[in-house]
């Protein structure tokens, strides 16, 4: 389990993570979400270990991540959004890397690349941005470490290599996994993520499961418009909207409009969820 504690860090005189606690339990694929310099990607590199908090904690499984122990480092990978094309083949890359991972399965990292349809025996640095990114990502879900931090991991991809990434992670993935996944691509990923985490400048606007913002929030794809409604968008033969769930209604989340009406109402959306 991850536990984050007060958790701080700066730039200079820039707080991006002011005071963040929450906790992130195995066997989810968490959407990690927020505005351009709320702090996505350097929470993620406090997780992995590359950077220390500057007050508060984090602990995972008992240790901290800036420790370095090499009992936790052999159960998580990081992917960044840019990845290095390498003077080797993917294969050549997978063998020799995979040996830091004490759980790294070669023929599970074949299995992947075959099904993104990406020759593993071709250079990396003659790939295309999408081949070499579905290499990074085969080898990531190949480690078969317990935590997986992926940063913008559907950049690079057409849309067959999105739908083969949502299989790859839905198929290759153990349940006690803890995943998590930070993006801009809200529609690449709404069918696999859950929780939902929407970070603000300096705050955690919402942490909770789909089952829970369904029980909170009603998402209306009808025709009539709500004035009451704290988000609404015209969409071709209606609106799609989201309101307050008072009468408890069963509705499909749309993560796209709950990142919008979160942004908009924060105070509300935040002791809405507090209750």
């Amino acid at each position: 389990m991850i536990s984050i504690n007060n958790l701080s860090f700066s730039y200079g005189n820039n707080t991006v993570l002011d005071n963040i606690s929450m906790e992130l339990l195995p066997g989810n694929v968490y959407g990690l979400f927020g505005e351009n310099g709320v702090g996505k990607t350097t929470l993620l590199t406090l997780l992995c270990g590359l950077k220390k908090a500057q007050s508060g904690s984090i602990s995972i499984d008992g240790m901290h991540p800036f420790d370095r122990n090499p009992e936790l480092l052999q159960n998580q990978y990081y992917l960044p959004d840019e990845v290095m094309p390498y003077n080797m083949t993917a294969s050549s890359y997978a063998r020799y890397s995979g040996r830091f991972w004490p759980h790294f399965d070669l023929t599970k990292f074949y299995t992947i690349m075959k099904e993104f349809e990406t020759d593993p025996e071709k250079k990396m640095n003659r790939m295309s941005a999408g081949q070499l990114k579905k290499s990074y990502v085969s080898f990531a879900l190949a480690c078969n470490a317990k935590y997986i931090y992926m940063d913008e991991p559907t950049n690079g991809l057409d849309i067959p290599s999105k739908a083969q990434f949502r299989k790859a992670i839905t198929c290759h993935t153990s349940e006690d996994s803890t995943i998590v996944i930070s993006t801009h691509q809200v529609r690449d990923l709404e069918n696999i993520i859950d929780p939902i985490i929407i970070l603000d400048r300096r705050s955690v606007l919402l942490n909770a499961s789909i089952e829970n913002i369904s029980e909170k929030l009603y998402f209306d794809y009808g025709n009539q418009l709500h004035p009451e409604a704290l988000y609404s968008e015209q969409l071709p033969g209606g609106f799609i909207q989201v309101l307050l769930n008072t009468e408890g209604l069963e509705s499909k989340v749309n993560v796209e409009a709950l990142f919008n009406a979160v942004q908009k109402n924060k105070e509300i959306i935040k002791n809405h969820f507090a209750k």
